[in-house]
């Protein structure tokens, strides 16, 4: 159950109205980099979306999160390299006491009830994403997006996940009325590709 939200979380949303296509774009963004812009733009492209919200989140709860950075800190570089106007970055996860995906995603939903979000992630999400605390309650939730990631997408569509929803998946053709469907649905996106990743970005330092 998520815990008592103070009246001072609301302006932590970005602003946004009816009916408008929204991109959320969860993780720890440690660091945010080119390539999560490149997913973020595929996305905005393809879908049709009004935005996409990064949501810097406390930490991977399937991850050691004893190194990573502030809140703060990665929010300002995820500032940085967002660079776009359509891309809002913001945390709430911590004000809301979760780490998780399924009560973020419950929050949104009663919070903008007409909004039309889609939740957004790169194919090397999808391979552990059965992993996910009530990924299938996630599922049956939002309409997914995978965006293709190098390395990744093949071993992605053969994953427990991707498998369980394969009737699910909607053709790539049909990408511009996608956030119109009611989920579960799956759709992968192909575009342009980094091989830009945050663990080999840390690694370097």
């Amino acid at each position: 159950m998520i815990h008592h939200r103070p009246p001072s979380l609301m302006p932590l949303l970005p602003p946004h109205g009816r009916q408008q296509r929204i991109g959320v774009f969860g993780g720890s963004f440690n660091p945010a980099h080119a390539a999560h812009r490149l997913v973020s733009l595929t996305a905005l492209r393809r879908l049709k979306l009004d935005a996409i919200w990064w949501i810097v989140t406390p930490g991977n709860p399937l991850k050691d999160k004893s190194d990573l950075p502030s809140t703060e800190a990665r929010i300002a570089l995820a500032k940085t390299a967002a660079a776009h106007p359509k891309i809002h970055v913001i945390a709430i996860e911590e004000r809301l006491g979760s780490s998780f995906t399924y009560e973020l995603i419950a929050f949104l939903k009663r919070r903008s009830s007409t909004a039309r979000f889609v939740w957004i992630m790169g194919a090397d999400n999808l391979e552990s994403f059965h992993r996910w605390a009530r990924w299938r309650s996630i599922f049956s939730s939002i309409p997914i997006a995978v965006i293709d990631r190098p390395g990744s997408t093949h071993r992605a569509l053969h994953a427990p996940a991707a498998l369980a929803y394969d009737r699910y998946r909607v053709s790539e053709s049909k990408a511009s009325v996608f956030p119109n469907k009611s989920a579960p649905a799956l759709i992968v996106l192909h575009g342009p590709r980094s091989s830009l990743s945050s663990t080999a970005l840390r690694k370097r330092h």
